[in-house]
C-alpha cells in the first residue's frame, strides 16, 4: 500500500526541512572558518556546537522520513 497523500506530504515536508538543516549548516561552518580566522574562537566553536544540533536534528527528520517510508512498505508486504 502506498503512502497516503498526507503522509506523502509529510515524509516530502520532512526531507525537505532536513535539507534546508543541512544547507544552514554548511553555511554555519563557513562563518564559523572565518570567524576563527578572523581571531573570534570563542564565537566560531559556538557557531560549531549550533551545527552539530543542526545535524542531529536533520537526521532525525531523515529518520522520520525514513520510518514513513518502511511504514508504507510493511503495509504492502502484509497480506
Amino acid at each position: 500500500m502506498p503512502l497516503t497523500k498526507p503522509n506523502q506530504e509529510l515524509r516530502r515536508d520532512l526531507q525537505g526541512l532536513a535539507s534546508d538543516l543541512k544547507w544552514s549548516a554548511v553555511e554555519l561552518t563557513r562563518i564559523a572558518e572565518r570567524l576563527s580566522l578572523a581571531g573570534h574562537e570563542a564565537d566560531a566553536q559556538a557557531v560549531l556546537r549550533i551545527c552539530q544540533v543542526m545535524h542531529a536534528g536533520e537526521d532525525r527528520l531523515q529518520a522520520h522520513a525514513a520510518s514513513l517510508r518502511d511504514e508504507a512498505i510493511n503495509q504492502e508486504l502484509k497480506p
